[in-house]
């Protein structure tokens, strides 16, 4: 094999996977209760540090940006870009939070407007609560969480290339604890950041297979049964699993260049066709209110009135990006070669957070318009049929509704797939052994296959038979040892901010190329959700 398997890597992963599928499905109740328990217990005991953490490094990204560390290249001064710029943009987009934004945007702001925090005495559905919503959604989507993403993926950009580090979660804590410990910790950093992504991935897959379900029946007839979802997350996983281990240029770009502009031309359709003028207002007055209160909202946990309203909501959201980050740094660092920390900042928060924000006006702003002509139609909807049917019913309101909800399942499938495709090829590059910023950081093909095989058949078990919950919880708890290993990572911005000539001092830390016999066998695999 091109890139041998990682065994203490891969096999814990798996293994842990497989006993919480059989846990959950022995008895599903007692193992929901239990996961609901441990996560209650982190969201009540580290609400102040997911927020503190947050908005911290919101600070310390315009620190850097405006800092002489700004200027320094990834991967020195003579290396050359994997992407150009606008293409590296497209694939920073796709496979972080478009999958989330693509549903929760229509959905999330009619949860605000009708249970908005009763600390802050906002009448449910009143015009504050509709401010209230829309702000909440550029609070939860836009700078935080991409700040989040940003600041493990920099350290990671400028360890791997600039220091010429391995692959590896724990690489990214070398500025401070040294390469040595880092080479000694580093299988056991991976497997728990491993196991939160690809928790994660299983519970994606199957809410989109549930998503995907609830749109055919539209044209289709007939019931979600274990057989249709079968054919569906199987469609889903091995286009995902064929775009990951076709690679970085042939498969990831393309299908997120694809995804950016089709996304776009829902979101101009939906502009021109909707309530346009009442969406774009809207969403510069919400933009003013999330500026106005940025700094108040970001630190909000409830403890002085006792409202358990941000541990449901803004830190319960923190969790779930800080679960994610790690893992989905690697990718995001990796494709960073070539560009100045600068612009790594620009693509993968500025520009993805206009973005977003943008978004929310058209598609946050247009919900609230059609709920509040149809007094509360799209808040039954909801509560009746679920979070999945609410952009399917907002497009009824939309002309060539028919014919627009048709292309909204296929740009919903294609967003599953670029979201899925660049986590299975970091589960693929994780799991391998040999992967340097010399190779051509594609990984093991095969590994792919078999992670995007497991995650499917899990997936599948979870949504089909026992109920997505119990992957889901397990992917949320992931967001703790996230959230340390990522503030960890961040001390090595600091650092470097003293001191950014540490960055032209390469260590030898790569694993070496031909590993002991005893490692070359062994085999392995799952991989999807981002962002909420």
């Amino acid at each position: 094999m091109k890139y041998p398997l990682r065994p203490l890597v891969f096999w814990p992963t798996f293994l842990i996977l497989l006993a919480a599928v059989i846990a959950s499905y022995l008895d599903l109740q007692a193992f929901l209760a239990v996961s609901k328990t441990l996560n209650r217990m982190i969201l009540d005991n580290f609400s102040w540090l997911f927020s503190a953490s947050s908005f911290l490094l919101v600070v310390l990204t315009a620190i850097v940006y405006f800092s002489p560390l700004g200027r320094v290249r990834i991967g020195g001064e003579d290396a050359q870009p994997l992407l150009s710029k606008w293409r590296w943009f497209m694939v920073a987009l796709c496979t972080t939070l478009a999958v989330g934004v693509l549903f929760w945007t229509t959905a999330e702001p009619l949860y605000h407007l009708y249970g908005p925090p009763s600390s802050l005495k906002i009448a449910p559905g009143s015009p504050e609560a509709t401010s209230f919503a829309m702000s909440t959604m550029f609070l939860h989507w836009t700078l935080t969480p991409y700040a989040i993403y940003l600041v493990p993926s920099l350290v990671f950009a400028l360890v791997f290339y600039n220091l010429r580090s391995n692959f590896s979660i724990g690489a990214m804590l070398q500025p401070l604890i040294g390469a040595e410990r880092v080479k000694r910790y580093a299988g056991l950093i991976d497997t728990l950041a491993m196991f939160a992504l690809v928790a994660g991935m299983a519970s994606s897959l199957g809410t989109g297979a549930l998503t995907l379900s609830g749109g055919l029946s539209q044209y289709i007839g007939g019931e979600t049964t274990p057989l249709r979802l079968a054919l569906i997350i199987a469609v889903i996983v091995i286009t995902f699993v064929a775009s990951a281990a076709s690679g970085l240029q042939k498969g990831i770009v393309k299908l997120s260049t694809f995804n950016t502009w089709i996304m776009l031309a829902l979101g101009l359709f939906v502009l021109v066709s909707g309530p346009t003028l009442y969406m774009l207002s809207l969403g510069v007055e919400s933009i003013g209110l999330y500026l106005q209160t940025f700094f108040s909202r970001s630190l909000f946990t409830g403890a002085a009135s006792g409202d358990n309203w941000p541990q449901s909501w803004t830190v319960f959201y923190w969790s779930v990006w800080f679960a994610w980050a790690p893992v989905s740094a690697l990718f995001l660092g990796k494709i960073g070669r070539g560009y100045t920390v600068r612009e790594f900042i620009h693509t993968n928060m500025l520009y993805p957070a206009l973005f977003t924000a943008l978004w929310i006006c058209i598609f946050s702003g247009c919900s609230l318009y059609f709920d509040a002509q149809g007094s509360g139609a799209l808040n039954r909807v909801l509560n009746e049929q679920g979070v999945e049917h609410v952009l399917y019913q907002m497009f009824q309101q939309l002309p060539a509704s028919g014919l627009m909800i048709a292309f909204l399942l296929f740009i919903a499938f294609i967003s599953f797939v670029t979201a899925a495709d660049s986590s299975t090829d970091v589960i693929g590059n994780l799991c391998s052994r040999g992967v340097t910023a010399d190779s051509d950081l594609d990984g093991s093909p095969l590994l792919k296959v078999v992670w995007g095989v497991i995650i499917g058949s899990v997936s599948w078990v979870m949504v089909a038979f026992v109920g997505i919950d119990g992957v889901k919880m397990l992917s949320n708890l992931g967001g703790l040892p996230g959230m340390l290993i990522v503030l960890l990572a961040s001390s090595a911005l600091i650092i470097w901010l003293k001191n950014p000539a540490l960055l032209a001092q390469p260590t030898a830390m790569q694993e070496p190329s031909t590993p002991p016999p005893a490692a070359l066998s062994t085999p392995a695999h799952p991989a999807l959700e981002p962002t909420p």
